[in-house]
Parts: structure tokens; C-alpha cells; sequence
């Protein structure tokens, strides 16, 4: 073990559990081999030492799976590479259900996982027995079968990555603490540590149980905490004989699978218990919280009912060991937003094992190349607002988290704790319009109106079904008021205002005064970084509307790709409030309002106005595919405005209106049909960007267009009017799969179900097809172009 630490590295990754020994062995394979690792104590301390090391593929998203892959593609590469064993044990999984959600839930995981290529399929509760002898199947309706899953020995797997570095160069140092981090002009400079600073390019933040604290030493947020995790350990019992598969019974929130001889008996609580900030101190290394029975009493009630060997097996421990986690249940990755050159690679929530080689290799990645090796987008380090940092707010989320661990995905569901974080400035009057609200980037944004119960989760047709219809049909046939308050709003003014935003954005920018101009952000690969609309209100001033959640994200992607303009990039999201009114009454509903020369306003373009005697900026356009305008005023201003809308006729409508509509007109959104994998030309929205280049990304698209390629977006109207597409299901031309949804809805003016799907070879309009729905196959009609109004005459008016 080396014992002096190096002036200079090009990359010092803090933390020496799985997420840093596999950056550290990727960035050295990737040639950066003078890296180094430094660890408070000893390399595997703190999390991932005790972790339970189940390794399952499948993940809610196509690059999620693609990088537990790629996890156990390497955990059996490095054995052959290093000779050094990780303990692979492949013995498959088993998912039961024991209710009928459960049931749908798993076999839309089945569906699922035959679109990412995993093997996967589902079994009666008579085989699922035979499979796990041990279990007590009466109440089990079904089961998922899934034979390439498996675990590994976390220990053995960080002493191969480590071995592997090594041989390539890279330094390990044990036994020393981080005291400082050093940064200059936002961006990290060194590392202090007990033995010395080290100079460096950049940090990869893989402290796991400390990484807010860590951190916080540069300036940035890394909204994380610790919770206790259980798992029960028994002494060698009768019956249990060699490995077993994991048995997943996700309905009494247990894992269980054998551990020498004898069963290992994990669990996920409804509410998990939160771990303060300071209480795991610097000399907690290997150690563990102390066993607390009481909180896993309710547990091991279901876990004796599920496996009737327990109740006379002898025990050895109930391990309690601390597990750090997200305000979303995702870990971290990338660069962060307020520090230039730190990298996080934490808040794994519990999958640190499965995710970590797949994870190491893309921080690694995003370190040397600056971007991921695929769109990780939903780990995207910026995509939490500030106030999730708080350790209130934390100590509230993250039990809950823990607790969702398995829970199922019913559409709609939303988080109960750190709630009612950031108010609409019509907060007030939806709440009195019985508003159903939902939690986006901490603001609290209405789904739909005219609640007067919580709805039931299901996945059959849901309860705000009709508050749904008919908010859709104000829109269609009056005027409906959408929020939108919550996009990100980013002033750019200066004299190189237009050349700047020329050189970022791939749409024509060079618009006189008074444009809307659509426009993409995409990176040199000539994917997304983001959508947006601009409003060029002067010659050197724009603003810039951005996704709700993607604000800190796209304001640092502006902010670093700035230099030697003469600009000026301002947060302006909570100056201004956005309401769109839309629909066929729209005219009238703004005449009456004392704005009728908005009707003279063209299409995608933008003027000042009043209504109730408060200025607005009117922009003619429409993401419901109604004639109306996004009317942005003032924050305080928006109550007077609301009130003179709704008293001339206009109602309020929701997301789930919103989101209806939105895929009946085919129009894509960030996160669903667009992100870094994704091109303009791909998308369909080639329209949207110049053909003379000049911007970043051009180049890429230029030969994507030379090669001929073109839209791979369609729409899909599907026959039966009860079936309940969500997104991400597989869409079967004969026996091949074709395409996958991205975005799913009823569409209440085709009176059909659509969806919006990305197909991996162009599929003609008409084609005939079945859409994959928890295993059941439901026809559908593919339509190249939006499902309503294709020409867009209802929104041009």
C-alpha cells in the first residue's frame, strides 16, 4: 500500500466501497492512470460490506438494465482478469404476488424485461413451490421467473476492481480522511486530507453514507441519508441445500434467499427508520447499528407466515446495517450543478452491488468525456431542487423511500412526506377548486380537479377518469386554464445574446423581436440535452422556458458553455407565473378580460397585453393542440389575472389533462421521448433545427442526415376503450418486437387509448399491431403524425 499521497492527480475518487473501487478500476482502464482512491478507513466500510448483494437486471428503464448488465457482464470478466474470485452465484429470481396488482405489476415487469432482452417469464404458484420448497404458497396467485439473476460477494467483487487498478496504476490510500476540498472560480482544485492535499482536475464523490457532508466541503448539494436496513441471518436449518434462488415477496416486503446453510431474511418496512446527520461519526467502519426487534417484529410476522421453517430455525443475527438514499429512489451520478469538476457516485438506495460496475464505468465516463456512456438522465446529479438538501426534509423522505423499495407502480402514485415544499402562486384557489396535487421539483402542481375522495391506486381505468374528460372537454370545446408556473424560466440578456443562444440552441434563434421560437439544446453526439420554447422579447433579451424539473440542470448547461459571450443568464422561474388558456372560447374568455387584441397576435409569436388591468406576455402556441396563449405575468399578479379568467368562463385543468392531450398531438417531452440518446431526426422534430449549422451538435446531426436516416416516432391508437396503456410496454408486429411505448393516455377526443412509441426500424403508418400490456396483447393502429388533428388547424386557429 502506497504511503505517500501524490502532489497531483487528474481524478481523486473519495470513498472506497463499490462505487469507488469501480470508478477508480474504470478510469484506469479508460487511461487515466494516475487516479487515485483515498478511504477514511478501510476499502468495503461503512455500506458495502454487509449489503445482501443480489444482483437482478431488470429496471424500470432500457439504460438502467443496460448497466446491471454491464455490471455482471464485468463481475465475471474480472474473475478471468485478475484471478480473483467475486463469489457469482446464479441461481435466478423469483418474484411472487399475492394479490392481483401484485400480479399485473409483476407480469408488466415480464412484459418489460422481454423488450430489454432478459429472460423472464411467468409460472403458476405450483411451480414457484417447486422452486422454492420452503415457501408457504397458499395464498400465491402467480409468480415471475427469472433464471440469469443472481449475487455476488461484495467484498470479493471491490478486492477484483481494486487488483485490476492496481495492475493498471492507480493508488489506492486507506486510512485517510478528507478534511477540505479546495475549489477556485466554482470549480474543485484539490483535496486536504489528515495526510496532505493533492492537487487534482477532478473528484469522484463516492463516500456513500457521507457524501452530503463531503459535499457541502465544495459547496454542492447531495441531497442523501441514511436509513437502518434489516436482515435477519439464521443458523444452518433442514431443507435448505446448496443455493437457492432469491424469493421476492414483495407483497410482505421481504427478500429471502440462503446464507450458509441457513436463511438470509431481508426487508423493505412501509416506513424505514432515518439515521441524523453526525450520528454515523468518523470512526464508524465496519460496524453496525444495534438490532432493533420491535421495528422488525411486523416483518417477521409475514416472514414466519411465508416460510413456516422459521418459526423453529435458531437465529444468528438480526443485522442492522445503514443503507444511504434519494429524495426519488435513485442514486446520483455526474456532475454536480454548483462545482465544477465533482462528480457524484452515490445514494445508491440499497442496489449499490447490481448498479455499481455499470455505474463505475459511466461516472468514469462522464469524468474523461464529460457525459455518461448512454443517458442516465433519471440519475442526472442536477435533478433535485434545493430544498430537498434539507436534513427536515430528508429525515422525512427518506424513510419513506425505503419503504417504496417495493412497492407497486400504480400510475399516479405520489410520495406523502416532504410535501407542500413550494406553492403555485394560484396555490390557494386550486386547493379551493379541489385540486389533487402532485409533487414536481417540490412544487405542488394540480393533476386534476373536482376531487372529493383519494383515488384508489389501480391500473385498470382510474378514479379521476371523468374529472379528466371533462377538463378536456373545456379545452376542446370552451376554454380550460393551464399552469405552468413551474417551467423553468432563464432570462438571457447582452449584446451577444443571439449569438450565444445561436451557438447552443439548434433552432432559429435570429428571429426578429417578437418571435416563440421551439428549439432543442443538444450536445456534439446531436442528442438532447433539453427542449425548449424562447421568447425574443428584445434584440439582447430572450427567455427561455425549460421542463419543470429540468432547471438547475439546463441553467448549468447554459452557464458552462458561455464563455466569451457577453451575456447575462438569469433564474427567473419564480418572477413569473404561466397560465395557458386554451380552447375555442380562448378569444372571448381574453375580450371579456379587456385583451382582445390577442387575437391579432400570430401564430408563435408574442406581444404584451392586460387582463384585469395586469400586464401579460401572451405567446401564441399550444401544447394541448387548442387555440390559446401561454400568458406569463408577474408572480403576484397571477390571482388578479385567475380570477377574471375563470369569471368570464374559463375552468381549470390538470397534468393528466394536460399530459391526455399532449400525446393525442404527438408532441414529445424530455424524459419520455426525448433524451441523450435521441436526435432531432429520430423524434421527428428535424423541422425544429437549422440545416446550416453553426451550433453544437450540428455536425452529428448533418451526418445522420446523410445516411438517411429518419423518424422513428409514432403514434398508436389502440381498439378496446378499457385497456390502460402507461408507458414503457413492449409493441408486437407479428412475434417481433418493433417499437416500445413512451407515453401513454386516454384520448378523450379520439375517444380511443393512444400512445407515442419508439421503434427501432421505421414502421409504416396504418400497420397493425398489439401493444403489450401486463402480458395481455391488445391491437392497436400505428399512425406516422399526431392521433388528433394532424394538420394542427384546431391550435392555429
Amino acid at each position: 500500500m502506497a504511503q505517500t499521497l501524490p502532489s497531483h492527480a487528474s481524478v481523486v475518487v473519495i470513498g472506497g466501497g463499490i462505487m469507488g473501487c469501480s470508478t477508480l478500476y474504470h478510469l484506469a482502464k479508460m487511461g487515466v492512470t494516475d487516479a487515485i482512491l483515498i478511504e477514511r478507513n478501510k476499502l468495503t466500510s461503512g455500506t458495502t460490506w454487509h449489503s445482501a448483494a443480489q444482483v437482478r437486471a431488470l429496471r424500470h428503464s432500457r439504460n438502467l438494465t443496460r448497466m446491471i448488465q454491464y455490471s455482471v457482464q464485468l463481475y465475471s470478466q474480472l474473475e478471468k482478469e485478475t484471478g480473483q474470485s467475486v463469489g457469482w452465484i446464479q441461481k435466478g429470481s423469483l418474484s411472487i404476488a399475492t394479490n392481483q396488482d401484485r400480479l399485473t405489476h409483476i407480469r408488466r415487469q415480464e412484459a418489460l424485461a422481454h423488450a430489454y432482452g432478459i429472460d423472464a417469464r411467468s409460472i403458476s404458484a405450483g411451480e414457484a413451490k417447486e422452486r422454492w420448497p420452503l415457501m408457504n404458497a397458499e395464498d400465491v396467485l402467480g409468480a415471475v421467473w427469472s433464471p440469469d439473476d443472481g449475487r455476488v460477494s461484495p467484498s470479493d467483487v471491490c478486492a477484483a476492481l481494486v487488483k485490476g487498478a492496481r495492475g493498471l496504476g492507480a493508488r489506492i490510500f486507506e486510512d485517510t480522511g478528507v478534511t477540505g476540498i479546495l475549489t477556485e472560480n466554482g470549480r474543485v482544485r484539490g483535496v486536504e486530507t489528515a495526510r496532505g492535499t493533492v492537487m487534482c482536475d477532478a473528484i469522484a464523490l463516492c463516500a456513500g453514507l457521507w457524501s452530503r457532508e463531503v459535499g457541502a466541503m465544495a459547496g454542492a448539494d447531495v441531497p442523501a441519508l441514511a436509513c437502518e436496513h434489516f436482515y435477519l441471518l439464521t443458523k444452518p436449518i433442514e431443507g435448505i441445500v446448496g443455493n437457492t434462488p432469491t424469493l421476492s415477496d414483495h407483497d410482505s416486503h421481504l427478500y429471502i434467499r440462503d446464507d450458509s446453510g441457513g436463511l438470509l431474511v431481508g426487508c423493505f418496512e412501509p416506513m424505514g427508520k432515518p439515521i441524523a446527520p453526525g450520528v454515523l461519526n468518523e470512526s464508524f467502519s465496519f460496524g453496525l447499528l444495534p438490532e432493533d426487534w420491535d421495528h422488525f417484529e411486523p416483518m417477521m410476522e409475514l416472514a414466519l407466515r411465508r416460510l413456516p421453517a422459521l418459526e423453529t430455525a435458531e437465529v444468528k443475527m438480526l443485522l442492522n446495517g445503514p443503507e444511504s438514499f434519494t429524495p426519488d429512489g435513485t442514486f446520483m451520478l455526474g456532475e454536480t450543478a454548483e462545482t465544477r469538476g465533482l462528480f457524484l457516485g452515490c445514494g445508491m438506495n440499497s442496489v449499490g452491488i447490481a448498479s455499481g460496475g455499470g455505474a463505475g464505468m459511466n461516472l468514469a465516463h462522464a469524468i474523461i468525456h464529460g457525459r455518461a456512456a448512454y443517458d442516465l438522465s433519471e440519475a442526472d446529479a442536477k435533478r433535485f431542487a434545493p430544498v430537498f438538501n434539507s436534513v427536515e426534509h430528508l429525515m422525512a423522505r427518506a424513510p419513506e423511500i425505503l419503504g417504496t423499495h417495493y412497492d407497486i407502480a400504480f400510475p399516479g402514485k405520489q410520495l406523502k412526506t416532504a410535501r407542500d415544499l413550494r406553492a403555485l402562486p394560484l396555490d390557494a384557489e386550486y386547493r379551493a377548486a379541489k385540486a389533487h396535487m402532485g409533487q414536481f421539483y417540490g412544487w405542488e402542481r394540480p393533476l386534476f380537479f373536482g376531487k372529493t375522495a383519494e383515488p384508489a391506486p389501480r391500473f385498470d381505468r382510474p378514479d379521476w377518469f371523468e374529472n379528466v374528460r371533462a377538463e378536456v372537454t373545456a379545452a376542446h370545446e370552451k376554454a380550460a386554464i393551464f399552469d405552468a408556473s413551474p417551467f423553468g424560466k432563464i432570462d438571457v440578456e447582452g449584446p451577444d445574446a443571439e449569438a450565444y443562444l445561436m451557438k447552443v440552441c439548434s433552432g432559429r434563434m435570429d428571429r426578429a423581436p417578437g418571435a416563440v421560437i421551439y428549439t432543442a439544446m443538444l450536445n456534439d453526439r446531436g442528442t438532447f440535452e433539453s427542449d425548449l420554447t424562447a421568447q425574443r422579447i428584445a434584440a439582447d433579451h430572450y427567455r427561455l422556458f425549460v421542463g419543470a424539473t429540468a432547471i438547475k440542470r439546463d441553467l448549468s448547461w447554459l452557464r458552462n458553455h458561455s464563455e466569451g459571450f457577453a451575456v447575462t443568464l438569469t433564474d427567473t422561474t419564480e418572477t413569473y407565473a404561466v397560465l395557458g388558456l386554451m380552447g375555442p372560447e380562448a378569444a372571448r374568455v381574453a375580450a371579456d378580460c379587456g385583451a382582445p387584441e390577442l387575437v391579432d397576435i400570430g401564430y408563435y409569436r408574442q406581444a404584451g397585453a392586460h387582463i384585469a388591468g395586469k400586464h401579460v406576455r401572451a405567446a401564441r402556441m399550444s401544447y394541448v393542440g387548442e387555440a390559446g396563449w401561454e400568458l406569463t405575468c408577474r408572480a403576484e399578479n397571477a390571482p388578479a389575472i385567475y380570477a377574471a379568467l375563470t369569471a368570464a368562463g374559463a375552468v381549470p385543468a390538470g397534468i393528466f389533462a394536460q399530459t391526455s392531450m399532449r400525446v393525442e398531438k404527438g408532441f414529445c417531452a424530455m424524459g419520455h421521448e426525448l433524451d441523450g440518446d435521441v436526435t432531432p431526426v429520430a423524434a421527428g422534430l428535424d423541422f425544429a433545427a437549422r440545416k446550416s449549422g453553426g451550433f453544437i451538435g450540428a455536425d452529428a446531426l448533418d451526418a445522420e442526415r446523410a445516411r438517411g436516416a429518419g423518424s422513428l416516432m409514432v403514434s398508436l391508437v389502440l381498439d378496446d376503450v378499457a385497456a390502460v396503456p402507461l408507458g414503457h410496454e413492449p409493441v408486437y408486429l407479428g412475434d417481433e418486437i418493433v417499437a416500445k411505448t413512451t407515453s401513454a393516455a386516454f384520448g378523450y377526443r379520439v375517444g380511443k387509448p393512444v400512445a407515442l412509441a419508439f421503434c427501432k426500424t421505421p414502421v409504416a403508418d396504418g400497420t397493425r399491431v398489439k401493444v403489450d400490456i401486463a402480458r395481455a396483447l391488445f391491437d392497436a393502429t400505428v399512425i406516422v403524425g399526431p392521433a388528433y388533428d394532424p394538420t394542427g388547424a384546431r391550435m392555429k386557429g
